[in-house]
C-alpha cells in the first residue's frame, strides 16, 4: 500500500506531538509538512516547521488539524484550493465557524470530531439511544474534566454529548443548551442540559453524562488515561477519509454505527 503524504498542523501543541509520535509507529503514513502559526527555527525527525501555505500544504495527501478555530479555517481555506483531505480535531468553534466548515466540505471530503476516541464515539451513541429511550421526566446533565492547561469548555467533547441528548429527543441542540459552569462540585439537573467543566492537573479526560427522574439517575461515562488513545483515533481517520469524496463526516461514519 502506497503510504499517505501526512501534514500535521499545530505540530508543537499536546495533540501535534503525540500525532507525530503515532505517525511514526504507523507504516501507513509519511510525515511531509509540519506547521505552526509562527515562524520556529526547528526540525521535527527532518521535517522543517513552516507556516501554513499553499506551497507546504501541497506536498501532503492529507493534512490532520488540532488547532484553534480561526487557524482550522485558514486551513481549510488553504485544502480547499489545492484539494486536500483534512481531519479535524479542533473544537471551540462557533455556530458561524460550522456554516463555513460545512460549506468548505462540498469542495473536499473533511472528517470532523470534537474527540477521536472510539470509545467516546461509542459513548456519544449509547447517549442518543438513552436519550431517545427515556420519557420526558428524565432530566439530563454532562460533567467533564480535562487538564488544567485546557482553555475551552464545555469541552468539545461535552457538547458532542450534549448534542447527543438532543438528537435522542429530536430537537435542537442550541435551544437545549443550559448552563454552563466551572469547577463546580455540584451542580442541578435542568429541562435544559447543564455543563460543569472541572480544570485540574494533567487529567486527559473524563466524561459523565446523567439522566435523573427523581427516583432514579442513569450514568453513562468515559475516562482516556493515554493522550495515544485521541491520535491513533485520528490516524485511523486519515486512513478511512483517503477513498472518500467530498462531504462533512464524523467518527460515527467511520464507526459505522447503525442510523
Amino acid at each position: 500500500m502506497k503510504k499517505i503524504n501526512l501534514a500535521i498542523t499545530g505540530c508543537m501543541g499536546r495533540m501535534g506531538q503525540q500525532i507525530i509520535k503515532s505517525s511514526k509507529l504507523d507504516n501507513n503514513f509519511k510525515l511531509v509538512a509540519l506547521t505552526e502559526n509562527k515562524r520556529i527555527n526547528k526540525k521535527i525527525n527532518g521535517v522543517k516547521i513552516t507556516l501554513n501555505t499553499e506551497q507546504v500544504l501541497k506536498k501532503a495527501d492529507l493534512i490532520i488539524d488540532f488547532t484553534a478555530p480561526q487557524c482550522t479555517l485558514q486551513v481549510l481555506k488553504i485544502a480547499s484550493k489545492i484539494r486536500k483531505r483534512v481531519v479535524i480535531g479542533t473544537t471551540g468553534f462557533s455556530k458561524k465557524n460550522e456554516v463555513l466548515i460545512k460549506k468548505f466540505s462540498k469542495q473536499i471530503p473533511i472528517l470532523k470530531a470534537g474527540n477521536m476516541s472510539l470509545g467516546i464515539n461509542l459513548l456519544m451513541y449509547l447517549t442518543e439511544i438513552a436519550s431517545n429511550s427515556l420519557s420526558k421526566k428524565y432530566l439530563s446533565k454532562i460533567n467533564e474534566v480535562h487538564h488544567k492547561h485546557k482553555k475551552d469548555y464545555p469541552s468539545g467533547t461535552a457538547l458532542m454529548l450534549g448534542k447527543g441528548i438532543a438528537i435522542g429527543k429530536n430537537k435542537n441542540f442550541y435551544n437545549l443548551m443550559g448552563k454552563k459552569y466551572l469547577n463546580k462540585k455540584n451542580f442541578p439537573y435542568s429541562e435544559k442540559i447543564n455543563f460543569n467543566s472541572v480544570r485540574k492537573g494533567e487529567v486527559i479526560g473524563e466524561h459523565e453524562v446523567k439522566f435523573s427522574s427523581g427516583k432514579e439517575i442513569i450514568t453513562l461515562n468515559h475516562e482516556a488515561f493515554d493522550r495515544a488513545l485521541y491520535s491513533e483515533g485520528a490516524l485511523s481517520a486519515a486512513k478511512w477519509l483517503m477513498s472518500k469524496k467530498p462531504g462533512l463526516y464524523s467518527m460515527r461514519d467511520l464507526m459505522n454505527f447503525i442510523k
